[in-house]
């Protein structure tokens, strides 16, 4: 079954190249896209959630054509690299804007709030601030505030980009294991063919401003020769032993 469905989407900023998408994703894929800054990776996931309307074509969620609905109403959910938490807010009341945007959660809804800080780790630090948290625990409840939307779309603009490697993994596990709990769709943009080959079940690459197919992630090991792809991701380099 068809999760999301980009049907000859074409989409332009003024005086920019015209982009367009083309290409589907299963429920329960994790589809890591990637290309050279400035192809329309971060775009195309600002059309899925909303935030740009295409000029021409049709976006469609479980085969229902959402195209131009507003974001709050689409089944989707969006974590940004800047993690967009609110500094003079606490973590739960981050969290609970998930819910409610005037902050006023009833029992169910604190409950469920912190029962999503316990599940990304974060079971004490609720009523920290953002400042007080380190790097990686304020994506993690970037991240809860996300998962507690339950929208069946995950959206992931590099949001561990930042990060050290050891802690991006980290991180990528986390999402592994709720993607895999709530049966979720992810579509990750990233930069990092390490995150995409650790994580994804398909790869997109963005080429000309156009993604018209997608792969699945095993291509990323042997790229074909010559392509755009095999290009963009260059040599690795080799390990030398001391």
């Amino acid at each position: 079954m068809s999760a999301v469905l980009l049907k000859d989407v074409f989409f332009a900023h003024d005086g920019a190249p015209q982009m367009h998408f083309n290409f589907e994703v299963s429920q329960g894929d994790r589809l890591a896209i990637m290309g050279a800054s400035g192809s329309g990776k971060s775009t195309l996931l600002n059309l899925l959630a909303g935030f740009e309307t295409p000029q021409s074509g049709s976006i469609q969620f479980s085969n229902i054509d959402l195209t131009n609905v507003e974001p709050a109403l689409r089944p989707v959910s969006i974590l940004f690299q800047d993690n967009n938490l609110f500094g003079h807010l606490t973590i739960n009341q981050n969290i609970g804007l998930g819910l409610a945007p005037r902050l006023h959660l009833t029992k169910l809804q604190n409950d469920a709030v912190n029962s999503v800080l316990a599940k990304v780790g974060l079971a004490r630090l609720g009523k920290r601030l953002p400042s007080e948290l380190s790097g990686g625990e304020r994506q993690r409840a970037a991240l809860a505030r996300a998962l507690l939307r339950d929208r069946p779309v995950l959206l992931l603009d590099e949001p561990f980009a930042a990060l050290g490697p050891a802690m991006r993994i980290e991180m990528l596990d986390l999402v592994l294991e709720l993607q895999l709990e709530k049966m979720l769709t992810v579509i990750m943009v990233t930069h990092n063919p390490d995150d995409a080959e650790y994580f994804a079940t398909r790869v997109g690459f963005v080429e000309a401003s156009s993604l018209l197919s997608t792969m699945p992630a095993t291509i990323l090991n042997d790229p074909p020769k010559g392509s755009a792809l095999s290009t963009y991701l260059g040599t690795k380099l080799p390990r030398f032993s001391a």
